[in-house]
């Protein structure tokens, strides 16, 4: 195992922020952990990577307990921080040899850096004050530090936070490119990156982890009918009538002609209600079938 986290429980005074926490991430892994503001995500990645002391409970990375300011422990992690922190004044180039010098990759050092700047896209701006850099680029330069010393383990904390969909499409490219190779744990709250480049969901809730699943699993943790389907009429129908079709539990009208229909049978209910628009005269002039995704089940455990 990569991580191993045994009984972890974090006290803040009388706040406990983390309550007796356990999970391992597997070598070669892409786990999304995710949860709520304040439900503990960023100060278990902190314990992890050994910025901050577990109140109590034992973690390890790669067989090396985490504690004690091992530098052992500290070569096998690349840790990119919510805040991203970097040194703006620093040019790209100069920042990421600094990096790199303190991990003493020795004779490698140039070789590493030219070889992370080409696999982060940082080329064309390798040149440029880091306070220039656009908050894409920063991102990446912040990836690029946790990455120059070649980790074994990749601990990112909301890596595309701010970010234009176009830069966070390049951010989680890079994420999946690296996870080939390497475990990455990413802390986020955007819920389609997690569906995109995650093997495993760990949603923590209040300090507690409340689901940890493999990703294709995760949705078997949400309590919600076994179909839901959206239909829309060229003309108006009444709630009741649709209510009669075989098997339909719920009607919900959303606007106009548009209604939500709910049904607790595993038989497709589509054909009924194609046919119960032919007998009364109405066109379909829409139909999806609703399937459940990990926003749904977010909401549904942690109270959402």
């Amino acid at each position: 195992m990569s991580i191993v986290v045994q009984g972890v429980s974090k006290l803040y005074g009388v706040q406990k922020a983390l309550n007796n926490i356990s999970f391992e991430v597997r070598t070669g892994e892409i786990v999304g952990f995710i949860g709520p503001n304040g439900a503990g995500k960023s100060t278990m990645m902190k314990i992890i990577t050994g910025f901050i002391p577990a109140s109590s409970g034992n973690v390890s990375v790669n067989g090396l307990p985490v504690g004690d300011d091992n530098p052992e422990v500290k070569k096998q992690i690349g840790y990119l921080p919510e805040n991203n922190p970097l040194y703006p004044e620093m040019y790209v180039r100069e920042y990421l040899g600094f990096v790199a010098s303190i991990y003493k990759t020795g004779s490698t050092l140039r070789k590493q850096t030219d070889s992370i700047i080409e696999l982060t896209g940082l080329a064309p701006e390798q040149n440029k004050k880091i306070g220039a850099l656009s908050k894409g680029y920063r991102q990446r330069v912040g990836l690029a530090q946790a990455l120059i010393h070649n980790p074994a383990v990749l601990i990112l904390d909301e890596a595309t936070t701010g970010l234009d969909p176009n830069q966070i499409i390049e951010i989680r490219n890079l994420i999946k490119e690296a996870g080939k190779e390497k475990t990455v744990m990413l802390s986020t709250h955007i819920m389609q990156e997690v569906e995109a480049i995650c093997d495993r969901v760990i949603i923590i809730d209040k300090g507690i982890i409340v689901a940890d699943e493999e990703k294709i699993n995760i949705y078997s943790k949400i309590i919600r009918p076994k179909q839901v389907i959206q239909v829309e009429f060229d003309k108006e129908t009444r709630e009741s009538s649709l209510s009669e079709i075989k098997n339909v539990k719920n009607v919900k009208n959303v606007r106009n002609n548009l209604w939500l229909i709910e049904a607790e049978s595993e038989e497709d209910i589509r054909p009924s209600l194609f046919n119960f628009a032919v007998k009364n005269n109405l066109t379909v002039l829409s139909l999806n079938k609703q399937e459940s995704n990990l926003e749904d089940v977010f909401r549904q455990l942690t109270g959402g």
